[in-house]
């Protein structure tokens, strides 16, 4: 297993970057050693609001969905993670099976496993597809503005309407 280090959050002092509180010490005590010579890259911080934002706009959609689109996904998350997946933002697996049944119920498997999962077979190939997370640690602010536009646009044609509709309208939902 692959020890990742999380992203630690530090503090310019003007001479030196020091980590911002004692626990972040630790953790970077824990990932480097004392004179290892590191680059540091800025991750920009994305806001709390737009993430909200993102989470309200998916829940307005899924509240108004057609009967047909609601009977598809029973929950927001559940559209969130197919528009993710649809959108680009999905870890892809695939698997070589020896036949097409048996790709079938392999599928039928792995499907069962995530119900938020994308699973497509293709001859004797089993190709799984599962939602990125959106998580502010998972995501910095330029794949999450991406993904969050994306989930937008697919939700937006999914039901048949503008993604500006969707996004001028959160909250308005009853």
């Amino acid at each position: 297993m692959t020890d990742i280090v999380p992203p630690i959050p530090h503090r310019y002092t003007g001479e030196s970057w020091v980590p911002l509180t004692p626990h972040w010490q630790r953790v970077a005590d824990k990932h480097y050693a004392i004179g290892e010579i590191r680059n540091l890259v800025p991750e920009e911080q994305r806001s709390r609001a737009s993430h909200g934002h993102q989470f309200a706009e998916i829940g307005d959609a899924w509240r108004t969905l057609p009967e047909h689109l609601a009977e598809r996904f029973p929950t927001a998350e559940a559209l969130r993670k197919f528009a993710l997946i649809k959108a680009g933002f999905a870890t892809v697996t695939e698997h070589v099976c020896g036949s097409q049944a048996e790709a079938q119920r392999l599928a039928t498997v792995i499907g069962s496993l995530d119900p938020y999962s994308v699973t497509e077979v293709r001859r004797d190939v089993v190709r799984h597809l599962r939602a990125m997370s959106q998580s502010l640690r998972a995501m910095g602010r330029e794949d999450f503005q991406r993904s969050k536009q994306g989930c937008l646009e697919v939700v937006a044609d999914l039901i048949g309407v503008p993604a500006s509709a969707l996004s001028a309208n959160v909250g308005r939902a009853a």
